[in-house]
């Protein structure tokens, strides 16, 4: 319970910079990269369009056999590769994705403390690097396996992975500040 205010407050400082560095400065613009014809596109999709998830193209076979005898290979070969999210059309609100990540930067400093808690009282010179770490391993590491599997932009990874050392310092600042004495 004593680690309650340095896990709010690292929460609240990560949520408040990283909407800083996505809404006010441009480092996040060109994560996604526009497609010049767009809304022909749009308009072949909208019949056809399936409802919310993440999609492969072509579809993954079940096993060999299927992969043979749906031509996975010919498919993938002549294109189109795609790995796609659709999301629910008509919503633009910011509320739930922000609360969730709200959710998410107070668990992550939860978990910092947890790995912390333990060592720190002993050591005090730890609770920096193990708050540091444990709030940058929890924002950066899945980030790499989505671009090794699914070819998501290196420099997407890269930039998102330089937030999470940003993210890391901040919620192992915080900690060093609040850290009970």
């Amino acid at each position: 319970m004593m680690l309650v205010l340095p896990i709010v407050v690292s929460a609240v400082a990560v949520f408040l910079v990283s909407g800083f560095l996505h809404m006010a400065t441009p480092w996040h613009r060109g994560d996604f990269k526009k497609l010049p014809n767009e809304d022909a596109l749009a308009d072949a999709l909208r019949p056809v369009l399936p409802p919310p998830g993440d999609y492969l193209i072509p579809a993954q076979p079940g096993g060999r056999a299927e992969a043979r005898a749906s031509g996975f290979a010919e498919k993938y070969r002549r294109g189109p590769v795609m790995v796609f999210t659709v999301l629910p059309p008509g919503e633009t609100a910011m509320t739930r994705p922000l609360a969730l990540w709200f959710v998410y930067v107070l668990a992550v400093s939860a978990l910092a403390a947890l790995v912390a808690g333990p060592v720190a009282p002993h050591y005090p010179p730890s609770i920096l690097h193990l708050t540091a770490m444990a709030a940058f391993l929890a924002y950066a590491a899945a980030l790499w396996q989505q671009t090794i599997w699914f070819r998501r932009s290196w420099v997407v990874a890269l930039k998102s992975t330089l937030d999470a050392v940003l993210y890391g310092l901040i919620t192992g600042c915080v900690f060093v500040w609040l850290w009970p004495r």
